[in-house]
């Protein structure tokens, strides 16, 4: 018999229910991105005072339990009654989806968090959470089971400070786990710091023996973020260019600096939210830059160098910029708040990077010769990878569709199921070939010394023929030209030997991918191969140990008598038949692969310039602080 159908089928979510039901709906997921969202919510809302000036000092900890405080000197969540829910503002704040003091233009001029879900949300998924607000002499306090109040706020001491407290744990019945990461926090914490000038945020972590904390204050804002950006990079004037304007109610907040590299490297943000996407403050400042620097190369008589105009690519090869604005009433497009929209946004950036460029550049003529003198070069590249793509095309033509002869391509023609492994030498491709599954697993095996794409222009990328291949084979093409929807491959994996020179090939090529193909890093399509170090014989059963701790495990629990085990220590992958790779490090059943992932782009970025760039110091300083945490490198 069916289901009845009536009015008791239709079920009424009350208070917060519903963000427990659905709570993907709110955070996005209940992963760990999800979890680290309940903290900045209510971050969030700390940073929203001190963007109305009442705020200097935000306090985060993780204690025992991944039991998480924010603490803030802001004003004090409102504990009056409220004159329509009659109950205690602080109450309806914590309890009511739609409520916050955002709404209106008075309380908060400027806000990220517009939709007035914040607090609710994360009390709606905590197991437990109790706020305090210090307000007009008074402590006033309401503890939540699960977003319900147990009691009416009440007044629990007396105090001389002022600001809010916020402490919660998260619910195990919601999220796949509850440990939270004490890097993955200070990220967004640092990245805050630097887009409000002055104002002191720390963070402490009390799980660990001994705890870990930082202290992040930066009274330079987003200049003090380019100068950190651009610590080891070789530069083109010693200075950021900076300036913090306002223009019909939008803050327009800007630096930028040249590097003698080839990377551009822009962040934007919008009231605080990276805008990963960029948006309308993105091309009004790609628009005022251009437009200047091409009125400066008429100025200076420099035009005749070019057949065209300077593009934007052009002149924006090695700068560093960001670009914050904040905004009374912003427009974000997509759930994740990626892309700002707001159209009079555009003009108001534009205009102002042009005018304050040009005035920076009529004080300081050399400074834009200097940058002039670049981008005329990278016009000359442009045109020399122009020819070069050209030429890659024809190439694609003559040799077999386009793909490299040293690739052994899989039979499946779905991108979804198939496997690229990049192979460190020909010995070791031999095996990968003769080891692997032809259906879905593709083999491309590399020789010789690769390019390090960090001191070098698009057009000696597209033309190397160690890079080619790899270009070709991914199907993308490669900087301005990658097209994500071209990928012939669902995972790539780098599978290189465990010494020097494979760390070494690993190294170029996640420089590779990640200055010229990012999205592939940014979509989770690249991993890195971990094959074994030893093989442990025992008796007639052999095993694999994929570190020193492994081994000794491995040992003790099949070993009778450790000495009569049989070690080997595998050197290379070419030490292995086609079998022993297949079953250790190519057989997605048993296999072990690390996942690359783009948690920090700014560290990242500074990661890349400190292996890999021209400036010595630093890269010795990287090697002598780290050296005697590596273990099982062979030299």
């Amino acid at each position: 018999m069916p289901d009845t159908y009536n009015a008791q089928s239709i079920q009424v979510l009350k208070g917060l229910e519903h963000v427990r039901k659905r709570p993907s709906m709110y955070i996005g997921s209940t992963s760990s991105d999800g979890l680290h969202h309940l903290v900045f919510e209510i971050v969030d809302n700390s940073i929203d005072e001190a963007l109305a000036g009442f705020c200097t000092n935000i306090a985060v900890r993780i204690d025992t339990g991944n039991v998480v405080t924010v603490e803030d000197d802001g004003r004090g969540i409102p504990v009056d009654i409220h004159p329509t829910e009659k109950v205690s503002a602080l109450e309806v704040v914590m309890t009511k989806l739609n409520a916050g003091g955002k709404f209106d233009k008075h309380s908060y001029k400027v806000s990220g968090g517009l939709h007035g879900v914040g607090g609710s949300v994360v009390n709606a998924l905590s197991e437990w959470m109790e706020v305090s607000v210090h307000q007009a002499g008074k402590i006033h306090s309401q503890r939540y089971v699960r977003g319900v109040p147990e009691a009416p706020v009440r007044v629990t001491g007396e105090t001389e400070r002022h600001g809010t407290t916020v402490r919660f744990k998260p619910d195990r019945q919601i999220f796949e786990d509850i440990e939270f990461s004490f890097d993955l926090l200070s990220i967004r914490l640092r990245e805050l710091a630097f887009l409000n000038k002055g104002l002191q945020i720390s963070i402490a972590d009390e799980r660990p023996s001994p705890p870990k904390s930082h202290l992040f204050q930066f009274d330079g804002g987003v200049r003090s973020f380019i100068e950190y950006l651009n610590k080891n990079k070789e530069l083109i004037h010693a200075e950021p260019v900076y300036f913090d304007s306002e223009r019909e109610r939008v803050r327009v907040e800007v630096s930028l600096q040249y590097n003698d590299g080839y990377a551009e490297t822009i962040f934007t943000f919008a009231n605080n939210i990276n805008t990963r996407e960029g948006g309308t403050h993105l091309a009004g400042f790609k628009s005022g830059l251009t437009r200047c620097l091409n009125d400066y190369l008429k100025k200076l008589n420099l035009s005749k160098k070019l057949e065209e105009n300077l593009s934007g690519d052009d002149v924006r090869e090695g700068l560093t910029a960001v670009i914050s604005v904040k905004v009374p009433e912003p427009q974000f497009e997509g759930q994740t708040k990626a892309r700002l929209g707001n159209s009079e946004v555009k003009g108001i950036v534009e205009s102002l990077v042009y005018d304050r460029l040009s005035l920076f550049f009529d004080e300081n003529p050399e400074v834009v010769r200097r940058i002039l003198d670049k981008s005329i070069m990278a016009a000359r590249a442009r045109e020399a990878a122009r020819k070069a793509r050209e030429l890659t095309r024809k190439k694609g033509l003559l040799e077999n569709s386009g793909l490299p002869g040293k690739l052994a391509d899989c039979s499946e023609n779905d991108p979804s199921k198939c496997e690229l492994y990049i192979v460190e030498g020909d010995s070791a491709g031999g095996s990968a070939k003769q080891g692997r599954d032809r259906v879905f697993q593709a083999i491309l095996p590399l020789w010789g010394k690769m390019l390090n794409v960090e001191k070098t222009r698009i057009d000696k990328v597209l033309t190397n023929d160690k890079l080619f291949p790899i270009i070709s084979s991914l199907g993308t093409g490669a900087g301005k030209d990658f097209d994500i929807a071209r990928l012939r491959y669902d995972k790539i994996i780098i599978m290189a030997d465990a010494d020097v020179d494979g760390s070494h090939i690993r190294t170029l090529l996640l420089t590779f991918f990640f200055r010229y193909m990012r999205e592939l890093i940014e979509r989770g399509h690249v991993y890195i191969a971990m094959p074994p170090l030893f093989k442990v014989e025992v008796g007639k059963k052999i095993f694999y140990a994929y570190d020193e701790k492994e081994k000794e495990r491995i040992i003790a629990e099949h070993a009778k008598d450790p000495s009569s085990a049989g070690i080997q220590r595998y050197k290379g992958l070419g030490e292995m038949n086609p079998e022993q790779l297949w079953e250790t490090t190519m057989n997605p059943a048993n296999r072990s692969i690390m996942h690359v992932q783009l948690e920090d782009m700014v560290e990242a970025e500074a990661i890349f310039t400190t292996l890999m760039g021209e400036n010595v110091e630093p890269r010795r300083k990287f090697i002598e602080d780290n050296a005697l945490s590596v273990t099982n490198l062979d030299v």
